[in-house]
């Protein structure tokens, strides 16, 4: 695993991506606030992941306000204002998610989303984007990036929601199915950071998310 990780951090830092590896979900909140520091973002805004709720930052930033945040999971919000701040968030500043894989033999970076509202502003929009993974998110090749997110990810992500009615929510394991609530719906592979740099993750040395 650790030379996986290695092999990662390398091909990740070649194709442009800043790459910061940290212990613990500890250390990743105290550099992620640093970034925020450094960025003085003037608005912000963030995509479901468990990963960057374990960090402790979605809470920081909802209770102590430190900068503009777009926050478009915020509880007692009705759905279509939700939907409308995350067009907002399209354009924001600063933009923080998760990782459903990494590729240590291309350095590339993989996501599968319902409606796209996570990986939209990752590909393009805001100015910044922070990401944060653990190292269980690290397999060999995109082929098992895939597989990882279609076999492992998704499942558990249908799981972890109430009333998602899918096949996987009930076998555990992908049909490729055709439910409503389909959440395998619009991919997205990074294979380079353009620009250089515009893109940092947060690699935490622990078994963290889905």
């Amino acid at each position: 695993m650790k030379e996986l990780h290695e092999k990662a951090v390398a091909k990740l830092i070649r194709n442009g991506f800043e790459v910061f590896p940290v212990e613990d979900v500890q250390a990743a909140g105290t550099l992620i606030r640093q970034q925020l520091e450094a960025l003085q973002p003037d608005s912000l805004s963030f995509g479901d992941s468990m990963t960057l709720y374990a960090t402790g930052v979605v809470d920081w930033l909802r209770q102590q306000r430190p900068y503009p945040l777009i926050d478009t999971f915020e509880k007692g919000v009705r759905f279509r204002e939700l939907i409308e701040r995350r067009r907002q968030a399209l354009l924001c500043h600063t933009f923080m998610t998760g990782v459903n894989a990494i590729s240590a033999s291309d350095g590339s970076l993989h996501w599968l989303d319902m409606i796209g509202n996570r990986i939209a502003p990752i590909a393009f929009g805001p100015r910044h984007v922070i990401l944060v993974a653990g190292v269980n998110k690290i397999v060999e090749t995109p082929e098992e990036a895939y597989r990882r997110i279609r076999e492992v990810a998704a499942p558990q992500n249908v799981a972890r929601h109430e009333g998602m009615k899918t096949p996987c929510a009930v076998t555990g394991r992908c049909s490729n199915c055709s439910s409503p609530d389909r959440i395998c719906n619009e991919r997205l592979i990074l294979h380079k950071c353009h620009p250089k740099g515009r893109i940092s993750l947060v690699l935490i040395d622990q078994v963290l998310g889905l």
